[in-house]
């Protein structure tokens, strides 16, 4: 009698973990981004400090293709802002995880443009790419959504 009262509670757990794993995957296949969105391709960072825009080697940008950003980083007047410290991070909001490459500044081309290579998205839906600037001891952030498909 106890070894089916085992086996009876093995399987039921079992049962259980599934209809949540199935439960959890239907909530991440059926979820939406928020409705208000801006996916523009220039911003204003968070504290009004820079406008930031960015160009990406391949238009469209497609998944699980590595390839680089343009990044253009503007004082709130226009100027360019040259010798900036910018450090790259992003991921899946929806799905709680980073990207799954380490992308980073590699090269100051000039005029307020810097190389961010190391761009990959492994998955399409909603990303999102921040970058954390630090310009003569000014710092902001900006972050930019994307919608991949």
């Amino acid at each position: 009698m106890p070894r089916y009262r085992f086996s009876f509670i093995a399987l039921l757990l079992s049962i259980m973990l599934i209809a949540g794993c199935a439960g959890s995957m239907a909530m991440h296949s059926q979820s939406n981004p928020p409705a208000e969105l801006d996916y523009s391709t220039t911003r204003a960072s968070d504290e009004g400090r820079f406008v930031v825009s960015f160009t990406s080697a391949l238009d469209p940008i497609a998944i699980n293709q590595m390839h680089s950003w343009t990044l253009h980083v503007e004082t709130a007047d226009g100027a360019p802002v040259e010798n900036a410290v910018i450090q790259v991070s992003g991921g899946m909001p929806e799905h709680f995880h980073g990207m799954p490459t380490q992308p980073r500044v590699t090269q100051n081309l000039g005029g307020g443009d810097y190389l961010v290579e190391g761009m990959r998205f492994q998955m399409g839906g909603w990303w999102t790419v921040t970058f954390a600037i630090d310009a003569d001891s000014v710092q902001d952030s900006v972050t930019f959504n994307l919608r991949l498909r």
